[in-house]
């Protein structure tokens, strides 16, 4: 499985989806993605996810950026790569 694998949760009739579980960032941190939320004034898609290091702290990102792809020594790698279900 890999990072554009995001399962196949269906909110409000759009078909945005997340697959909760921890996550690789292309740096190699770790995350743990819980859910989804939108934002209040826009309506865009955010994931939400715990950092598993340092302070623990919650953060959101936009759904588009989290999927994203990005180079890395001229390779594409997704920014956050599936790891599987975590915690």
């Amino acid at each position: 499985m890999d990072g554009n694998d995001t399962g196949g949760r269906h909110r409000d009739g759009d078909s945005v989806a997340i697959r909760p579980g921890r996550y690789r960032h292309f740096k190699g941190d770790e995350y743990q993605v819980m859910d989804l939320a939108r934002h209040s004034e826009t309506r865009e898609w955010m994931v939400v996810y715990r950092c598993l290091y340092g302070d623990h702290s919650l953060w959101v990102r936009p759904l588009a950026l989290f999927n994203e792809w990005v180079e890395v020594d001229g390779s594409r790698v997704p920014r956050f790569a599936y790891l599987g279900a975590g915690d």
